[in-house]
């Protein structure tokens, strides 16, 4: 395993997670004196599993596909473009 990848993959998604839309709904869910908290945590934690096998397949079929170079300024361009929407909305 390639640890220096591991650790980059992980900050990333990590940094990205904090404070967005699934956690504040995860966290809402956990407010709720009824639902068992093992129960959120576990479904929670699945969905995110499961959203991230689509992207890592995802990905894998792309890069197949689409040549890397491609693909990082597509991300890139997206990145901008949700970052100027997000601007203008605001």
């Amino acid at each position: 395993m390639n640890l220096r990848l591991f650790a980059t993959v992980f900050a990333t998604v990590f940094v990205a997670e904090l404070g967005d839309k699934t956690q504040l709904a995860t966290l809402l869910f956990a407010s709720d004196s009824a639902a068992p908290r093992m129960t959120v945590f576990l479904a929670a934690a699945l969905a995110l599993v499961a959203t991230t096998a689509i992207g890592v397949l995802a990905g894998g079929f792309l890069s197949r596909q689409i040549s890397e170079r491609v693909l990082t300024l597509a991300a890139g361009a997206g990145f901008i473009v949700i970052g100027l929407w997000t601007l203008a909305r605001a």
